[in-house]
């Protein structure tokens, strides 16, 4: 089903009530069919919200524009995080959602972590798969009562172990409850991911029952 909101995208209605609604985020060269299949396996009654990235890179969608391998145009990064948070908060409004929890994968993570710092009235948390801070001069939101769960990978060619560790320092000094893992494996998913973010996701759908 598609509405017409800011973004094509992809919506899935919850199967049960009371569990926070999932925001994908698919990562460089996906699009909006591509974090369904791992939505449904970690959250398999949410609702399923999945934008699909508006930026071409050789031919493959993403989120933000970068000015080169792990450079990111932090201009652009903010403009698109801004236009990603609108089209969240409009969703919500459509579809009569709460705040969802982004889930989000490489770039689409990435994303992610820039709307908490800008806009983070639009999320009410985040699974951050193989992400990275995406701004150099982050500003410090307020992001108390925001839980966060950041998987990293010990062998990732693309992503730095610093710059993971500086993303969760930042939210984690703006309040957030954060929870960093790094597991044995390179930029690629796992099945360890999968397992890792249904049971926090699981987690997060038992605190936010009345």
């Amino acid at each position: 089903m598609t509405a017409p909101l800011s973004f094509t995208h992809r919506f899935e209605p919850a199967q049960r009530e009371n569990i926070p609604p999932l925001l994908l985020l698919h990562g460089t060269g996906g699009n909006e069919d591509d974090l369904l299949p791992l939505g449904r396996m970690v959250a398999p009654d949410a609702a399923l919200l999945s934008p699909r990235g508006k930026v071409l890179e050789s031919g493959m969608l993403r989120f933000f524009r970068r000015v080169s391998a792990g450079v990111f145009d932090e201009d652009d990064v903010r403009r698109n995080a801004d236009d990603l948070a609108d089209f969240v908060e409009q969703a919500c409004k459509a579809y009569d959602l709460v705040p969802p929890i982004a889930l989000g994968y490489s770039n689409g993570a990435n994303v992610a972590a820039a709307v908490l710092l800008l806009r983070p009235s639009a999320l009410a948390g985040a699974v951050l798969l193989r992400a990275t801070l995406p701004l150099s001069q982050p500003p410090r939101p307020e992001l108390d009562g925001k839980s966060v769960l950041i998987l990293s990978g010990a062998t990732d060619a693309l992503i730095s172990r610093d710059g993971a560790k500086q993303l969760a320092a930042t939210l984690t000094e703006a309040g957030a409850n954060v929870t960093h893992r790094t597991l044995p494996v390179g930029h690629e998913l796992s099945q360890a991911d999968v397992s890792l973010a249904r049971k926090w996701l699981d987690e997060q759908s038992v605190g936010a029952r009345p």
